[in-house]
């Protein structure tokens, strides 16, 4: 009887199994052997998961991008106020947690990579990752309006509170430099001023 595999879950098995790698190793330095070795599988079997070594880094981000998710999720309750959820949205740069500083340190060597090239594929995937987190933070400011949470104005911030999360991470590695208390407070002014009191 043949093996079944599941080719979504092995894929994403082997990404997730060289993350250390890549991290130590960068995009550019990392080979396509030591992927397989890291991963326990044969060399040419990695191409028949991915097309090359940018497909494991978006593999590896898609991935932090849905634990980060569950995570989100597991923490919302009927209670939990817009101000909350938002805090919750950039929680990646407010903790201190081991997990999400390699979280960081993945998505900051993609970015490495990504801005010194016109890679059309790392172009979508951006795009990709940037709609995830626009769409999460429309819902959330829609619902704190709806809610009376918020004013009608606040939807015009969304584009924005993205160019925030990128430019404190961009702070963040460019000048090796916490930035957990300016972050917390530019979010606390900024829902001083939108919240209905």
């Amino acid at each position: 009887m043949a093996i079944i595999v599941d080719k979504v879950q092995k894929k994403r098995d082997i990404a997730l199994a060289c993350t250390d790698l890549l991290l130590e190793k960068g995009i550019k330095k990392l080979t396509v052997a030591e992927v397989a070795k890291t991963a326990g599988v044969a060399k040419g079997s990695i191409y028949d998961y991915f097309t090359n070594k940018e497909d494991i880094v978006f593999e590896i981000i898609r991935s932090h991008i849905e634990v980060y998710q569950k995570d989100f999720h597991s923490k919302l309750d009927a209670d939990t106020s817009s101000r909350q959820k938002v805090f919750l949205i950039f929680d990646f740069l407010l903790n201190d947690n081991e997990e999400f500083k390699k979280h960081q340190n993945t998505y900051k060597e993609y970015m490495g990579i990504h801005l010194g090239s016109e890679n059309e594929n790392m172009c979508s995937f951006n795009k990709e990752c940037s709609d995830f987190f626009k769409n999460v933070l429309t819902l959330i400011i829609e619902e704190g309006i709806v809610k009376g949470e918020l004013k009608k104005e606040s939807i015009d911030l969304i584009e924005g509170l993205l160019a925030v999360e990128k430019g404190f991470l961009l702070i963040s590695w460019s000048e090796q430099r916490d930035v957990q208390a300016p972050l917390r407070k530019f979010l606390n002014t900024l829902f001083d001023l939108i919240e209905l009191k």
